[in-house]
């Protein structure tokens, strides 16, 4: 039915464009039309607007604006006709164009764009409410001040996003349920581990959120499921201006956010700075009921496990930058980016055997964090004569640096002693990259860039725990240096083209990587390996109405640190994980297909992917040989597989009081991995007694999410947000549906410069964490932490003055840090 749609829209199309090919056929075709299409507040182009030429209410000739704003249309018939531009989110723009033998050439210069958003006394209200955008390589969510937005941090707003999910008890990040995902942060990389990096960042200090699934050759190709881009804001307007954000959320312990941005302009010179911080406190419980059956496991360990965290989070983000104008085609930038983090954790996890005869134990366990991670970026912009044809060099460096003090108590009958942990980890990254942009004619550009990229992790491990060795004697646990680098040298070139309706971009990078680790200043791993990434986009908008596109890319998932650290990354009392140093790389070829349909009143986007992946990166579950009714959790390669899915999204305004964002995406992937058990015959821990069996697992997954916005007054609007999360299955768990619905309100003050929200999130206590699984053992149980909570915000912004921010690109991501969790 879905083919069957999709084929009448373009026969559609197609006969429609015909007829009036017709129509115009008499006359001359000798016209050319060309502009730029701006943000009239901002004055920022408008990429991906559409424009069309009509003649008698029927469209002639039609296209796409580029990523600086620009087009230009051809072979357009001589008479009087009416330009149209349209964008989601702003007035329809027209003018009456004339045609002739005297003036076929038409530059209407720059074309502002005005949202579509409402007056008040004067005072246009911009962003308050969160609206997606779909791009033809990217959906676009620009966060307003409504509650999907509301949350101490990005982890807690990332659920709200389509196609997105973060899991509640480890913080790892998804994409089309997958976790191979790289996270930017105004474009560039960060060397925060990720989990950590979204708990760090202040909701109130994000301006928009890219979701890139199918990036193009300019990118680095890094990441199966594709790239989160996390744009900060950036005041630039003229004169001093700046933004205040504060908020407060409370169910059992208090979270305290807010970010306040500065920005002086003047001249050559545009100064600007920020300040967001996050103090925050989690509580989350859990039950966890195990079941072993003496004749499969050989033991009978029937037993509850009952846990309660208490998470304290301290974080402050720094960001100073300049802009230089040296003149009208020289541009000099230069920021800095300064993250400050202190965590504390304290968790308790009682052990209830069932066995009366068999004592119950505690462990208490008790972790301190402090990191600072700093970012220096330096930009060299030079604009040559024509229209779109620039240089940039830029150079990019970041140190982070964490301390982790860990300790653990054992309390009952555990033969376990008290021991300390210490882990020290500093990385450092450095990329340098030259990029050149040719528009080689009006309807064709070229883009090539040369980047150098060096990456090393220095992990220093020690304890004052006991350890067994070969032969199985308790010994002090011997300290392990762990150091991880990588040297990437890459280069990309891509060539696009628009003819009429039609466009296309074609592209390659190709990567010359070395890896190299080291454990104890000895050599453990190396591997080199020389991989080119082609990639393809082609687009067909047969009305300004209706386009379809398409795209292809290869892409690589390097092993995460988590991945590949032989250092413990966690530990529980029947369960630990460690990586693997020789794990390889896994390479994913990804297609896409989308059709978005423009609508009176809003959009309708429709996508379907699938993906292919060799030599899968998957979990490994072995039996500790030290102790049998322990098991290792790790890292391996396997036989490729593939996976596959669709998504829905929409924004439509109903009402002119009533504006809803909708998304459903549904996924399927098969997973495979590792697991071994015990022969239940003979328990002593020798090779022959250990059984390794493969498993695969299929998963179908289902999300949806919709949001309305409800306009009661000027001043008064309200929301309504629903989310469900469908039943997922991993290699070792099976985790139940979910859902939450949150609802708030906002009233605008001080002539719309002012807002303040109240929120009520979970309002029927529905977001609990479900699971059950037969690997390693037959367990079930539920996990809980604080969704239901009230949040109050309230915002100001202070100073005018017309915006003229510098445009720069959005650099890419970062190396995969951790693996997750293992539930």
């Amino acid at each position: 039915m879905k083919h069957a749609f999709l084929f009448c829209a373009l026969l559609f199309s197609y006969f429609s464009h015909s007829q009036n090919s017709i129509q115009s056929e008499a006359l001359p075709k000798i016209g050319t039309i060309n502009g730029t299409v701006i943000d009239q507040s901002l004055k920022q182009p408008i990429p991906y607007a559409t424009v069309a030429i009509k003649s008698d209410d029927s469209v002639i000739q039609g296209g796409i604006t580029e990523e600086d704003g620009g087009f230009k249309l051809t072979n357009i018939s001589a008479g009087k006709h009416i330009l149209e531009v349209q964008f989601i989110g702003y007035q329809t723009y027209q003018k009456n164009i004339t045609i002739s033998t005297e003036n076929y050439k038409v530059n209407l210069g720059t074309i502002a764009l005005v949202e579509n958003v409402t007056e008040l006394e004067g005072v246009s209200v911009v962003a308050e409410r969160s609206t997606i955008e779909q791009k033809i390589d990217r959906k676009v969510i620009n966060v307003g001040k409504d509650l999907t937005t509301q949350g101490a941090s990005a982890s807690d707003i990332m659920n709200n996003l389509p196609s997105i999910n973060v899991d509640q008890q480890t913080g790892a990040l998804s994409m089309r349920g997958n976790s191979n995902v790289r996270v930017m942060v105004d474009g560039k990389l960060s060397n925060v581990p990720v989990e950590q990096l979204l708990k760090q960042i202040p909701s109130t200090s994000i301006k928009q959120i890219e979701l890139i699934t199918n990036p193009s050759a300019k990118y680095n190709p890094e990441g199966m499921s594709g790239i989160i881009n996390i744009i900060l804001h950036k005041n630039a307007n003229i004169g001093f201006n700046g933004n205040l954000s504060v908020g407060l959320a409370y169910e059992d312990q208090a979270k305290f956010n807010s970010a306040l941005d500065l920005n002086y302009r003047n001249g050559k010179l545009n100064l600007y700075g920020s300040y967001g911080n996050n103090i925050s406190k989690y509580t989350n419980d859990g039950r966890i009921e195990r079941f072993d059956d003496p004749a499969s496991t050989g033991f009978n360990e029937n037993q509850v496990q009952l846990l309660d965290f208490l998470n304290n989070r301290k974080s402050h983000l720094y960001k100073l930058g300049v802009d230089y104008f040296i003149n009208e085609k020289n541009t000099f930038s230069v920021f800095t980016n300064q993250n400050l983090y202190d965590g504390k954790f304290n968790g308790q996890t009682d052990i209830i055997n069932m066995d009366p005869s068999v004592s119950d134990t505690r462990q208490v366990f008790t972790q301190n964090n402090n990191n600072h991670n700093e970012q220096y970026n330096v930009v060299y912009k030079r604009d040559f004569e024509k229209d779109g044809h620039n240089i940039e060099l830029e150079v990019d460096y970041s140190n982070f640096e964490n301390e982790e003090d860990a300790d653990f108590r054992f309390m009952g009958t555990s033969v376990q002693p008290d021991y300390l942990d210490f882990v020290d980890t500093r990385r450092q990254q450095t990329i340098a990259n030259l990029d050149y942009v040719n528009p080689l004619s009006e309807n064709s550009k070229l883009e090539l860039g040369l980047e150098y990229r060096t990456f090393e992790t220095n992990v220093d491990y020690s304890s004052t725990g006991l350890s067994y060795n070969e032969q199985g004697n308790l010994i002090p646990t011997p300290d392990t240096d762990f150091v991880y680098g990588m040297d990437i040298y890459s280069a990309y070139a891509t060539f696009g083209q628009n003819f009429d309706k039609w466009s296309y971009q074609l592209g390659a990078r190709m990567e010359d990587v070395g890896v190299a680790a080291d454990t104890n200043n000895v050599r453990s791993f190396t591997d080199d390996y020389l991989e080119i990434y082609p990639s393809a986009f082609v687009t067909y908008s047969p009305s300004e109405k209706n386009q379809f596109q398409m795209s292809f890319s290869r892409r690589v998932d390097r092993p995460g640190l988590g991945q590949v650290n032989p250092i413990r990354e966690w530990s529980t009392p029947k369960i630990s994980s460690y990586g693997n140093e020789e794990l390889l790389p896994q390479f994913t070829n990804s297609y896409e297909i989308n059709y978005t349909r423009r609508l009176n009143n809003g959009s309708l986007t429709f996508g379907m992917y699938y993906r292919t992946i060799e030599d899968e990166i998957n979990q490994v579950l072995n039996v500790d040989r030290l102790d049998l009714t322990k098991q290792i959790l790790t890292y391996g390669n396997f036989d490729n597989t593939n996976a596959y899915g669709f998504e829905v999204s929409s924004n439509y305004k109903p009402l002119s009081w009533w504006n809803i964002n909708a998304s459903v995406d549904m996924y399927t992937q098969t997973q495979r991995g590792l697991t071994e058990l015990l022969n239940p015959s003979d328990n002593d821990p020798s090779v022959d007694d250990i059984i390794t069996e493969e498993v695969e697992v299929d998963n179908v997954a289902f999300n949806a999410r919709l949001n309305n916005n409800f306009t009661i007054t000027k001043k008064l609007s309200l929301s309504l947000f629903g989310f469900y999360r469908g039943e997922n299955e991993s290699l070792q768990l099976t985790t139940k549906p979910m859902y939450f619905v949150n609802t708030g309100a906002r009233y605008s003050f001080a002539d719309g410069k002012g807002s303040f929200s109240l929120n009520f999130n979970d309002v029927f206590n529905t977001m609990k964490f479900g699971l059950e699984g037969e690997r390693p053992y037959r367990q079930n149980g539920t996990f809980n932490w604080e969704s239901r909570t009230i949040y109050a915000g309230i915002t100001y912004r202070f100073g005018d003055g017309k915006n003229r921010k510098v445009n720069r690109k959005n650099r890419d991501d970062n190396t995969k840090e951790s693996s997750g969790g293992f539930l």
